[in-house]
């Protein structure tokens, strides 16, 4: 295939009118109080040393989050930001030292073979932004707190992905054979000696979602590092982070599902009070319309009768978003906000502000998304076992007291 650079124009756009990193700082300033929210962080592990230690919260070696407003301060969100989740140790650090000869498998296609990064590279690319958002971000506003990390908001950001399109590759392999229904990911972690391969890292997606999909080396215009899965990662547009596999070793259709655990028994929509999740119950997949408020947050202090602007982000899974609408009063009465910043295309999100008179006393206030198929943000979250897909407008509500 003849190299070639595809970008959506609404992100060529904003290439053109500055640098990844301007796109990813604009309007940090209104947000910096956020990162003097909580305590001192606890250290960070060594593969995810480069942090913004003052804007994450280490809750353990694979799960670091965001603090609220901080990866919202730009349509993209710097990596040094970005949380990380990870459901095995990562491999070792050497993977990325030379990121051009890792290898990914194709199979389930008329012609499988396996692809350096370097192959793929000389096959053209696309820049797509996505937010990546782990499946349990908003489980710690449960109150049957369901086990797993507390997420509030902060497993999620809007980033920039390149690399070559999982169609382009396969159309290049002649087409998938019939019959095979799923586009399943394996990860290249090293699993322990003695441990169940079952426990491994594969993902299995409808391969309808092969038509957005990448296989990405970069992330905001630089190599993708290890800790967000390095030096190569399958990317699926609008659905959760767990199917966007990392360190991809191979890329397979299939007739079946993978019969690894993080797929048959994890990441599934069971019903809470269930003793374990069950494979017949649908999987995390796509991720449904959702927002929140960054600014102001609940312990803002100094807040005076006025105007008061308000600032978040929305977006809508495989959707673009329509509009979000603000409420001061719980839900009661809504007005709509208005979109800011650059429009990176359907599966980025998008941020919004309106500024409010608000008298003194106590508000709550919440922020509702529409997408562009008229799907509307929920009231309440859906109850599960796994404290997934949390995107309840209401759990999401910041309540101010205002002198």
């Amino acid at each position: 295939m003849t190299p070639e650079t595809f970008a959506p124009d609404p992100l060529r756009r904003a290439l053109l009118a500055g640098s990844v990193s301007a796109i990813a700082t604009a309007g940090a300033a209104p947000f910096a109080t956020a990162l003097a929210q909580g305590t001192a962080p606890r250290p960070l592990p060594a593969y995810a040393a480069f942090k913004d230690a003052g804007s994450m919260i280490v809750h353990s070696a694979n799960t670091i989050e965001t603090r609220r407003g901080a990866a919202t301060a730009g349509a993209l969100t710097t990596v040094s930001q970005l949380y990380v989740r990870n459901n095995l140790a990562p491999p070792p650090a050497s993977i990325v030292a030379a990121p051009d000869d890792w290898t990914v498998g194709v199979e389930g296609v008329k012609r499988p073979r396996s692809f350096t990064v370097r192959e793929l590279k000389a096959m053209g690319s696309q820049s797509l932004a996505m937010v990546l958002q782990c499946s349990g971000n908003g489980r710690g506003m449960f109150p049957s707190k369901p086990s797993g990390t507390p997420w509030q908001v902060g497993a999620a950001g809007c980033v920039m992905w390149t690399g070559v399109p999982v169609r382009d590759v396969v159309r290049a392999l002649g087409g998938t054979l019939a019959g095979l229904p799923f586009m399943t990911g394996t990860g290249g972690e090293v699993l322990p000696e003695g441990i169940n391969p079952k426990s491994r890292v594969e993902r299995s997606v409808p391969a309808a979602a092969m038509a957005d999909a990448l296989l990405a080396w970069e992330i905001n215009g630089q190599p993708i590092p290890l800790a967000h899965g390095g030096p190569l990662r399958l990317i699926v547009p609008g659905f959760t982070g767990v199917n966007s596999v990392k360190y991809l070793k191979r890329l397979a259709f299939t007739a079946q599902e993978s019969d690894a655990s993080i797929q048959q028994t994890d990441y599934r929509m069971t019903p809470a009070g269930e003793a374990s999740m069950r494979p017949a119950d649908p999987s995390v997949w796509q991720m449904p319309p959702k927002s929140w408020i960054a600014l102001p947050l609940a312990d803002t202090t100094g807040l005076r009768a006025g105007p008061v602007t308000v600032q978040g982000v929305a977006f809508c899974g495989v959707n673009a978003v329509r509009q979000v609408d603000v409420s001061t009063d719980g839900g009661a009465t809504w007005q709509p906000a208005r979109l800011v910043g650059p429009d990176l295309g359907r599966f980025a999100w998008r941020q919004f502000e309106l500024t409010l008179q608000l008298p003194a006393g106590r508000h709550v206030l919440a922020s509702r998304v529409t997408d562009a198929k008229g799907n509307v943000q929920v009231e309440n979250r859906v109850e599960n076992k796994g404290g997934y897909l949390n995107s309840s407008w209401r759990d999401h509500a910041v309540t101010l007291t205002v002198a």
